[in-house]
């Protein structure tokens, strides 16, 4: 698979803590899901509920691309020029062409089906950022957690800071073509120590299509986990 490359909270309508789970992903897909990204896409006016999914991850794993790959409305990005007060503390290997960084969130939307819209969130990954992390969190619904596999521990904490929060999670591998190790899903999640029940998969984060996947992939998640407790299970 190709490299794909790197990358409080502003309150998005339906993002309160009681907000529903979404439903099932449907098979009808609304014009607004195949808009070219960044077009011009007005809300449906059918559009009842909307839901507050935060990306997160480590220092340019891909977070800010995939906002602007799957973004129906032209992203709203906080990336500035990294200076010389970033060197000896942002870990720049593997991406030492990288020249700005996200100092805030990343915002972005997608029209899931006639009825929900996802408000995307895509947090600063460089640890002198993590305290806006929490901020952030509040009001989502669910997450997703973007891995490097050539920096896995750089995972760890935001795999923690969910799990403290509560917060139902995916795990998207961003591929990279210079990673030279290739571990597999099973061996992320190990490495990762995740349970059995969520959700990890590859992705390219430049992909709109690969973006959509990850995205559907955690509103089923959310919505099977929203059966499960209402089962009592």
């Amino acid at each position: 698979m190709r490299c794909a490359d790197s990358d409080s909270a502003m309150p998005a309508p339906g993002a309160s803590g009681t907000a529903s789970p979404p439903g099932p992903p449907s098979d009808t897909v609304p014009a607004q899901a195949t808009a070219p990204p960044g077009a011009r896409t007005p809300l449906p006016a059918t559009a009842e509920q909307g839901v507050k999914i935060v990306v997160v991850g480590g220092f340019a794993v891909g977070k800010t691309t995939m906002v602007r790959a799957v973004s129906e409305i032209r992203p709203l990005s906080t990336e500035e020029v990294m200076t010389e007060a970033g060197q000896g503390v942002d870990d720049l290997a593997g991406v030492e062409s990288k020249t700005t960084t996200t100092v805030a969130f990343d915002f972005g939307r997608i029209t899931l089906n006639e009825r929900t819209v996802l408000y995307l969130f895509g947090a600063p990954g460089q640890e002198r950022f993590w305290f806006l992390w929490d901020q952030l969190f509040a009001g989502s619904l669910g997450a997703v957690v973007l891995v490097d596999t050539r920096k896995v521990a750089d995972s760890w904490y935001a795999v923690d800071r969910l799990e403290a929060h509560r917060t139902p999670f995916v795990v998207a591998v961003n591929r990279f073509e210079n990673d030279p190790r290739r571990y597999g899903l099973a061996e992320i999640r190990a490495a990762l120590n995740l349970s059995a029940h969520v959700p990890v998969l590859d992705c390219d984060a430049r992909e709109r299509a690969s973006s959509k996947e990850v995205l559907l992939t955690l509103v089923d998640h959310l919505y099977h986990r929203a059966l499960a407790q209402e089962a009592g299970v």
